[in-house]
């Protein structure tokens, strides 16, 4: 693949180094560092002159700092004269920030910020010209750019994972853990030909679920509890304990962005799953250490083969509904 390097951010290493590795390339020199006042300062230490240049860098870890890396070396590698910088951004940040939310008992619109328009904004601005990106949160984020977004899907790889890993996976049923995840359970259990069920969830405030409502029968099958993020995860945990409650044999969740902060793994730890199975968007090893129930499915074919057809000048499409792992 001539013309193009790949260079990795901080935020997730292993990754870049995986999606390298698949493509058949090195990763590109770049010395990331912070002076004594905490400025990000970005080297990159080859020439990108005429190159096609990807940037891995995951919305994860320290997320402010990250973002700012990834804008200073977009534009470091744009004056320097590169003929195209594409962000590959597996985990986007500020991804659930897409919208004002009601706020109050009268219906009312806050004064919240839509903030991941904001990144759109300053993705654009550093100077990328093609955003690649794994299952945002909102699908609507991408018309916050005015550059081309190519919005990935784990998808296959969950439907990979499901069959080669649950021995019953013909009597499962696909369960969504809140209303607005139906579209995503409805589509892998088409694929699968199985059942699918969700739970309407109700809140008091973010991040606390107040009561859940099971709509579909689970009685005597495996649950497979399917979501994009999990965060604290008091949403998945609260949903696996109403799955079993109402007569689920065994209960996995298959997220594609494993975020778990706070007290995400001790609730983990404590909840009825057999597994809770992750991609690797976000780096899980240490996490990984403290909760045998995590598991991780490696996307990193998905992200290299999106880079190569981006740089042949090829449709990804294709990865909507292939997975050559």
């Amino acid at each position: 693949m001539p013309n193009i390097v790949l260079f990795s951010g901080s935020s997730h290493h292993d990754l870049s180094q995986r999606v390298a590795d698949r493509l058949g390339l090195e990763l590109g020199k770049v010395v990331t560092k912070k002076f004594s006042n905490q400025e990000t300062s970005v080297e990159i230490g080859e020439s990108v002159r005429g190159e096609d240049v990807y940037i891995i860098q995951s919305g994860c870890g320290e997320i402010n700092d990250n973002l700012m890396e990834l804008l200073i070396m977009i534009n470091a590698c744009k004056i320097a004269s590169s003929s195209r910088v594409t962000a590959v951004i597996p985990c986007f940040p500020y991804a659930r920030q897409d919208k004002k939310d009601k706020k109050g008992s009268v219906e009312r619109w806050s004064r919240a910020p839509i903030s991941a328009k904001l990144v759109a904004n300053m993705l654009s601005v550093a100077g990328a010209d093609h955003i690649i990106t794994m299952d945002l949160h909102a699908s609507q984020i991408q018309g916050f750019f005015d550059i081309p977004v190519d919005n990935l899907y784990a998808e296959p790889a969950v439907l990979q994972w499901i069959k080669e890993n649950i021995l019953e996976w013909k009597n499962c049923i696909i369960v969504s853990p809140d209303a607005g995840g139906a579209k995503r359970v409805t589509s892998i259990a088409d694929r699968l030909n199985v059942d699918f069920a969700l739970i309407h969830k109700e809140r008091k405030k973010a991040n606390e679920v107040d009561r859940m409502v099971l709509v579909g029968d689970v009685k005597d099958r495996v649950a497979i509890l399917v979501d994009d993020m999990a965060d604290t995860c008091g949403t998945i945990c609260h949903a696996a304990d109403k799955l079993v409650s109402a007569g689920a044999t065994k209960v996995y969740a298959i997220l594609t962005h494993g975020i778990f902060s706070g007290p995400a793994i001790s609730r983990i730890n404590n909840a009825s799953f057999e597994a809770v199975v992750v991609t690797n968007t976000i780096p899980q090893e240490e996490k990984m250490k403290h909760c045998p129930k995590i598991q991780f499915i490696d996307i990193s074919m998905i992200l290299a083969e999106a880079i190569r057809r981006t740089h042949n000048g090829e449709s990804v499409s294709y990865l909507f509904s292939h997975v050559p792992l």
